[in-house]
């Protein structure tokens, strides 16, 4: 297994403000220096990175120059990270355009895994249908990022359709879409991590890994919070997973450098020692 790294734990995340009357423009960002980010996560030992697809957009007439800045600090891109809202028919032409560019960046960069996030929640909560067309329109998504050469997985994640794990079942009984297994958030939203590798083993296709404080669900740097961490590596083990790890620290308020390499470390005191760094 190689180790990479979340963008997004130097600077967070926001949207790009045009989404709010052109759906099709919308991009998850993270604010801030491509290049440092880079440059932390190379320097804190890891061998990849994942970032938002809204972080390419600057390159998107020079892709080469962002990959070169990546691989001019020894990594490798893991992972593109985007979402939708997914549950609204009417409006999925205009967030396919966005998908099928996305996609396109995603794959010109040389990324390996392709995360989709998200599902829009209404205001009076979810519908049963909603699973249904969201699950049916991941498959399309999946479909395009398999073309073009990515591996499509879906990451469940607080806020979102798939929150609480009934909530995941209903949605990955609507589609064939890998599983992006976020273990803080299946946790925070009331799952067993465990449990839900151990259901979706064949299904799983991208792992990210955060400790997490189960009384405030605040997110955590590796071996600091109240997962299990060992039992989860070892239903991914189990699950026959041999891909990309990799870790992200989203909102964490203390050292990003230093959370950074303790949770390498940690991983690294597991064994799964990571070929491209020995």
């Amino acid at each position: 297994m190689k180790f990479a790294y979340e963008a997004n734990a130097w600077g967070g995340v926001v949207g790009t403000p045009g989404a709010v009357t052109d759906l099709g423009s919308g991009f998850y960002v993270t604010p801030g220096d491509v290049h440092q980010t880079v440059q932390a996560i190379a320097a804190a030992g890891y061998s990849g990175i994942e970032l938002f697809d809204g972080n390419l957009l600057p390159f998107e007439e020079s892709i080469d120059d962002f990959v070169s800045i990546v691989q001019a600090n020894g990594l490798e891109i893991a992972g593109v990270y985007t979402g939708g809202h997914f549950i609204y028919p009417d409006a999925q032409e205009d967030e396919l355009v966005r998908f099928d560019r996305s996609i396109r960046l995603a794959a010109f960069a040389g990324a390996r895994h392709y995360v989709v996030g998200g599902g829009a929640v209404r205001s009076t909560g979810p519908r049963a249908q909603d699973y249904e067309v969201a699950g049916a329109f991941l498959d399309i998504i999946a479909e395009r990022a398999r073309a073009a050469g990515l591996i499509p997985s879906y990451h469940p994640h607080l806020g979102s359709i798939a929150q609480a794990p009934d909530q995941i079942d209903a949605l990955f009984a609507a589609t064939s879409i890998g599983l992006c297994a976020d273990v803080a958030h299946i946790a925070a939203g009331g799952g067993d991590p465990v449990a839900v590798i151990q259901k979706y083993s064949d299904r799983l296709a991208y792992v990210h890994l955060k400790d997490l404080d189960q009384k405030t669900n605040a997110f955590l740097p590796l071996g600091a919070g109240d997962l299990d961490l060992t039992a989860i590596f070892a239903a991914v083990i189990d699950a026959g997973y041999q891909d990309w790890i990799t870790v992200e620290l989203d909102g964490y308020e203390g050292d990003n450098d230093e959370a950074a390499r303790k949770s390498l470390t940690f991983l690294q005191n597991l064994t799964l020692t990571d070929p491209a760094r020995s």
